[in-house]
């Protein structure tokens, strides 16, 4: 038999307890609110593509060396540094090159003076002759003597002849030792950016070894290996859109070449495709070419409703009480200010216009107008 007072404390506490949630019940918790705009992801026909990964390059670039061994004296530019065609770059130490030339030149005074007396001498000798055959047909000269004046003129058109090709060659030493001594100035081929300097005063310089690094003045172009399997939808002439990491960076362009062999190993084509000139693109940006190839059903949502969480694309959907829920989504192809939902999102359905960074996940949103 259980004593009254543990029967009455029972009571108590069951009374308390139903009290509790009695309390609970009638008191939920409340729902935070926010203020928002909402707009609405939609289903629409849009254009089927292929992505092309690659990175932006100048349309032209080159690395120089020297065609000549010889010391650095000066380096003329740094990174960044903006060239003109034929502009002096890089300045060899030319002592020996200059005293090459100044010999040749030399050597080619020498000869055209040699070659100058020579001539006089071929000219006096024929001349001569041309006298002596007159002689000959009045029987005035022996046949010795016109056998000596012929001979001697043609030993002084030989000895001409041979010292023309002496001054011919002398000149062409000089040409080559002018050519070695250019050498010793290495020169921008276009006009540019200057983006690698890999020498510095006093290094040594021989040929193959790379001083300087030019980028082409100009629009960029995008470089993008495209599958095999794709290939068949690209072709010159073809505008794409262009996507780049970098916000607000995004553009299109003209494929301006197709290269006609895949790469073995990956069994991709190399495309290039040209941009419009833009101040915020740089050489080296990484970029996604969209190839079209047809049409397709899209959900589509205002890029404006996409946040990132870390490295994550996310929009806040409400559900039928107007309650935010965090969605992590996949995005697709941009389209000017919508972008394609693959993964996270269905159609008609409402998300929360421009979140920024608040955290609006499990609050109720009071519709903005």
């Amino acid at each position: 038999m259980k004593h009254p007072g543990y029967v009455t404390w029972l009571a108590l506490i069951s009374l308390a307890v139903v009290g509790c949630k009695s309390s609970e019940s009638g008191n939920p918790a409340a729902v935070e609110t926010a203020q928002a705009r909402i707009v609405e992801s939609k289903e629409v026909q849009a254009t089927a593509t292929v992505q092309a990964t690659g990175a932006l390059r100048a349309r032209e670039t080159a690395t120089l060396s020297a065609q000549v061994m010889g010391r650095v004296q000066q380096v003329l530019v740094r990174e960044g540094d903006s060239v003109k065609a034929g502009q002096t770059l890089v300045v060899l130490d030319d002592a020996t090159l200059r005293s090459a030339t100044v010999q040749a030149q030399a050597a080619v005074k020498a000869a055209e003076s040699q070659q100058i007396a020579a001539q006089t001498n071929a000219d006096l000798a024929a001349s001569t002759l041309v006298r002596y055959k007159q002689l000959q047909t009045q029987k005035s000269v022996s046949p010795q003597e016109m056998d000596e004046v012929t001979r001697r003129a043609e030993a002084a058109t030989a000895q001409a002849d041979a010292l023309r090709a002496q001054a011919n060659a002398a000149k062409a030493q000089l040409s080559g030792s002018q050519a070695m001594f250019n050498y010793s100035r290495v020169a921008a081929p276009f006009a540019g950016v200057i983006t690698g300097r890999m020498i510095d005063p006093g290094a040594l310089a021989s040929p193959g070894i790379p001083l300087i690094q030019i980028d082409s003045a100009g629009p960029l172009q995008l470089q993008a290996t495209v599958a095999e399997s794709a290939i068949g939808f690209v072709h010159k002439g073809m505008r794409v859109g262009v996507s780049i990491a970098s916000p607000g960076a995004d553009t299109s362009g003209t494929v301006s070449e197709i290269l006609p062999t895949a790469d073995m190993s990956s069994h991709t084509f190399l495309i290039k495709i040209d941009l419009a000139p833009a101040k915020h693109l740089r050489a080296g940006m990484y970029a996604t070419a969209e190839i079209p190839t047809g049409s397709k059903q899209a959900i589509l949502a205002p890029r404006s409703a996409i946040v990132i969480r870390g490295s994550l694309s996310c929009a806040y959907v409400l559900d039928s009480n107007n309650v935010a829920q965090l969605r992590y989504v996949t995005l697709g192809t941009s389209h000017e200010d919508m972008v394609e939902i693959l993964s996270g999102i269905a159609r008609d359905e409402r998300l929360v216009d421009n979140p920024a960074d608040r955290d609006l996940a499990g609050r109720r949103i009071e519709v903005q107008r």
